[in-house]
């Protein structure tokens, strides 16, 4: 039955969050209620529509997309726009500075964002695989069994330039045939869900809005190299991503996708879910892998190379989900295409989990090339509150910063490795003025601490070590001598580490001490915080000519630190004052100062 409007509302996690289930059934409701059921069909969509202003709704044909739509708006939309024909002006999306980075053609390489990893997030109901297979999904599946022999379809693969974006980059099309030359009788296929850096949420968003894009794609694979079973490894922490694959496996299933003699070509293969307790350190392939196997999840040397013996030793594919999204685009569209996008080393597109303290959050995806600049102050709408930019952590706790005086640099890989970061899976958290460099290397060593798995000592022994000589530091009972530990320890666990966690795990504060060694030198030599964030370096007081007595700040102090009558100029007591900062946050005339 064809409608003459449809509405879109998203509805991934971040969407839930949010009440867009609520906005759902109230859209629902209204449509119901004013008995427009046979003209507009209300659906649910991915997220990725609405740039971190969720709850999105999008009226299709025309494409209106509101924001920040909440239950008791449904009316007026269904009234005003749909049956008055007039938008819902105070719900618009601003398109003034961004309607360029929504293109209605992913093929169209000249905008800000381009979606091929994203193509269906936003725009079909994950939940439906018709609507997938209506936007040519599963067409690559039939091309690579009816139209191509293994070998072309690496030949694609390797036109393309596809390297792995789970971090490393390694070329998409070696790894397969790795896997593909080695004789065995049984291979596999695993998707690597599990995403762990903080701030990132690109794999699972795409796997809520577009399962069956990484189901073809392992399939194909599958095909390709020779392997019959595929696993998707993802933390049990992602409930609505897990329920959308089950989901999505259980309608490929039905349809002769996935299984016995896949759309009647004599291929089998078939998809199970593993999930994994939410370890970090199982995000580096070797320790899935012994996850998968019932093992504590641990890395082991390599060689040998997951690609040659893995699961079970037997020879494994092992991608991303963000990796295996592009495929099926790429056999469609065909390896050339997607080789013309990107840098002449990194090809192709990146999604990003946009966060931090720019106007607009959220899921980006753009060419390989593009510049921090470009993402920050046109995609990202500029600084929240105006604040000066300081610096942007690329790779999460794997990465390092990016300071002012590279923000006209291209985003690719070895740029991004030269300035002493990496494109790690692709966590981009953009820091203001009031953020302190040493700060945010402490959180970041002491995640990477907590996850470590503790094989080896130079992750073990050196990643405490680091932590213990950062946080004394920020406490201002540092040396100089610490500095230079800091930098002797971290080349030493790049070296010496087992694995990707502990190799990477000194990026954060050896970056920082590159960029901003002045803040760590005003921590130890002048024991204070310039950017006002490190608890124990700072004072707080209250400014006699500003204070008028409301008391608010005393009201507000956990350990009653703060005294004074009403009217009266107060005074902290410094002693017992534990620095939480609640007085600065509560007093509304500025009478509150630190230092």
């Amino acid at each position: 039955m064809a409608f003459k409007n449809y509405i879109l509302v998203c509805s991934g996690s971040n969407c839930d969050v949010k009440r867009a289930a609520a906005v759902h059934d109230a859209l629902l409701k209204e449509v119901r209620d004013q008995g427009v059921e046979n003209e507009v069909q209300v659906l649910k969509s991915g997220s990725c529509m609405a740039l971190g202003q969720c709850p999105g709704v999008k009226i299709l044909p025309e494409e209106t997309l509101y924001v920040n739509v909440q239950p008791e708006d449904a009316a007026t939309i269904i009234t005003q726009h749909l049956k008055q024909g007039r938008p819902v002006a105070r719900l618009l999306f601003d398109r003034t500075q961004t309607s360029k980075y929504f293109p209605p053609d992913v093929t169209t390489v000249h905008q800000k964002q381009l979606r091929i990893v994203l193509r269906n997030c936003g725009v079909i109901d994950p939940e439906k695989i018709e609507e997938y297979i209506a936007r040519d999904g599963y067409a690559a599946l039939e091309k690579a069994l009816f139209q191509m022999k293994p070998d072309a379809v690496i030949d694609e693969l390797k036109k393309s330039g596809l390297r792995g974006r789970g971090g490393g980059g390694f070329p998409t099309w070696q790894k397969w045939l790795f896997t593909k030359k080695v004789a065995a009788d049984q291979k596999y296929i695993i998707c690597n869900a599990d995403e762990g850096d903080p701030g990132a949420y690109m794999d699972r968003s795409t796997l809520e809005g577009d399962p069956h894009s990484v189901l073809e794609a392992m399939t194909i694979a599958g095909y390709t190299v020779g392997a019959s079973q595929g696993f998707i490894y993802i933390r049990a922490e992602y409930p609505l991503a897990i329920n959308r694959l089950n989901l999505a496996i259980k309608q490929a299933r039905e349809r002769g996708l996935l299984g016995k003699g896949i759309l009647g070509s004599g291929f089998d293969f078939d998809i199970e879910l593993r999930l994994g307790a939410g370890a970090f350190v199982c995000g580096e392939e070797t320790a899935l892998i012994t996850s998968i196997e019932g093992n504590r999840g641990m890395p082991s040397p390599r060689p040998p190379y997951p690609a040659v013996k893995g699961l079970w030793e037997k020879p494994t594919v092992i991608n991303n989900v963000e990796t295996w999204a592009a495929i099926p685009v790429i056999l469609l569209k065909g390896g050339d295409w997607f080789g013309k996008i990107g840098t002449a080393t990194s090809k192709g597109t990146k999604v990003f989990a946009l966060t931090g303290k720019v106007n607009n959050c959220g899921l980006i995806e753009v060419p390989m090339g593009i510049t921090l600049r470009e993402i920050i102050y046109e995609i990202g709408g500029g600084m929240l509150n105006g604040k000066a930019f300081k610096a942007v952590q690329t790779g999460g706790p794997s990465g390092g910063v990016i300071t002012k005086d590279h923000l006209d640099m291209p985003i690719d890989y070895e740029s991004l490795a030269k300035l002493g970061s990496i494109m790690g899976s692709g966590g981009m958290i953009v820091m203001d003025e009031d953020d302190c460099m040493v700060d945010v290397s402490k959180f970041y060593l002491e995640f990477t601490v907590d996850e470590s798995c503790g094989k080896c000592a130079p992750c073990r022994i050196g990643g405490r070590t680091l932590y213990n000589l950062v946080d004394k530091i920020s406490k201002g009972k540092g040396t100089l001598d610490d500095v230079e530990q800091i930098r002797t320890i971290g080349l030493a666990m790049r070296k010496a580490s087992l694995c990707g966690l502990g190799q990477t795990a000194p990026n954060p504060a050896i970056s920082t001490l590159k960029y901003f060694e002045t803040e760590y030198l005003a921590h130890i030599n002048e024991k204070k915080c310039p950017a006002g964030k490190c608890r124990d370096l700072l004072t707080f007081y209250i400014l006699p000519d500003k204070c008028i007595g409301c008391t608010l700040c005393a009201r507000r102090c956990p350990v009653s630190c703060i005294s004074g009558d009403r009217r009266q100029v107060h005074v902290i007591d410094t002693v017992k004052c534990i620095k939480c900062g609640e007085c600065y946050q509560a007093c509304k005339f500025g009478a509150v100062s630190r230092t």
